[in-house]
């Protein structure tokens, strides 16, 4: 199968728009290597023929155009098969309002997801009055099959602040693991987590590829900075950087390929000359760009 990261950021993108920390005055001026990036959403395909978003965000139409393989054929037939969501955020869903246009939109989303999307004047509430909106239900820990790939939702505990009141934990966050029909391989999408717990971890086990959480580098980023009271751990992220962050319990693992997605712009490990970044590197993990494509097998 193959994944192609859409988008590598964090909400509110790199740079973004109302941000002039160290990280994004670097990208805008130039001054330091670095790459702009839009908000985090990967497609994965069994056959580059068809192909499955995991969260649409805000930045989906350029995410779409931007790559060759999600653009339309004859008419406004598209390749787009459904949309897969790992959580409420608006990062993560206001993009299925841009995709409006549609002729119908198949929706994967747990029932925690979905009845925030719908509650009140929700995205779906809103999505449906322009188009037909058909949800499938994503159990966690329950096979689900997409034609050639397949996919386990796992739940990712949180104690991050429910905003969106659906009273319960079950579903509110999840990762996802995709396997290849044909070849048994797998690739898990973890754009949002706490905690390595030992029930996360072991959703880990035997996958070729981990997209995961690369929020912040340190758990007080954003207070030191200036730019908000909060710790990542507050925010449901499990910080990169120092004892007990990823990086330390990632870059033990026997998993092929690691990779950071959902980069904050304030983490200094987008400057590719940072101490930060050659941490990353030199510990056998990566840093996603927009357009990385990878073939799982």
């Amino acid at each position: 199968m193959w994944v192609r990261v859409l988008g590598s950021a964090a909400g509110g993108g790199y740079p973004q728009w109302n941000c002039d920390c160290p990280t994004c005055r670097a990208v805008r001026e130039g001054t330091r290597p670095a790459r702009a990036r839009t908000q985090s959403s990967i497609a994965v395909s069994p056959d580059r023929e068809r192909w499955f978003l995991f969260n649409a965000s805000p930045d989906v139409r350029a995410q779409i155009e931007a790559f060759p393989g999600l653009h339309p054929g004859t008419g406004r037939a598209t390749p787009l098969q459904a949309v897969l969501l790992t959580d409420a955020e608006l990062d993560h869903t206001l993009g299925l309002l841009l995709l409006r246009e549609a002729r119908g939109i198949r929706l994967h989303a747990t029932a925690a997801t979905h009845a925030t999307l719908s509650s009140g004047t929700g995205v779906l509430t809103t999505l449906e009055r322009y188009c037909p909106v058909e949800w499938t239900p994503v159990v966690p820990g329950q096979e689900a099959s997409l034609g050639g790939i397949s996919y386990r939702a796992f739940d990712v505990p949180t104690a991050k602040h429910d905003r969106f009141g659906t009273g319960t934990d079950e579903g509110r966050v999840v990762g996802y693991r995709i396997t290849d029909d044909a070849t048994g391989a797998v690739a898990v999408y973890l754009p949002g987590v706490q905690e390595l717990t030992p029930a996360v971890l072991d959703e880990l086990e035997g996958s070729t590829c981990l997209l995961v959480d690369g929020t912040c580098w340190s758990d007080d980023e954003l207070i030191r900075l200036g730019l908000a009271r909060k710790t990542a751990r507050d925010m449901g992220h499990l910080a990169v950087g120092g004892p007990g962050g990823s990086l330390e319990r990632l870059a033990r693992l026997p998993i092929p390929r690691r990779i950071y997605v959902h980069v904050n712009n304030t983490n200094p490990m987008l400057l590719e000359d940072s101490p930060e970044r050659r941490a990353v590197e030199e510990s056998g993990m990566a840093v996603a760009h927009d357009g990385l494509e990878m073939e799982i097998r």
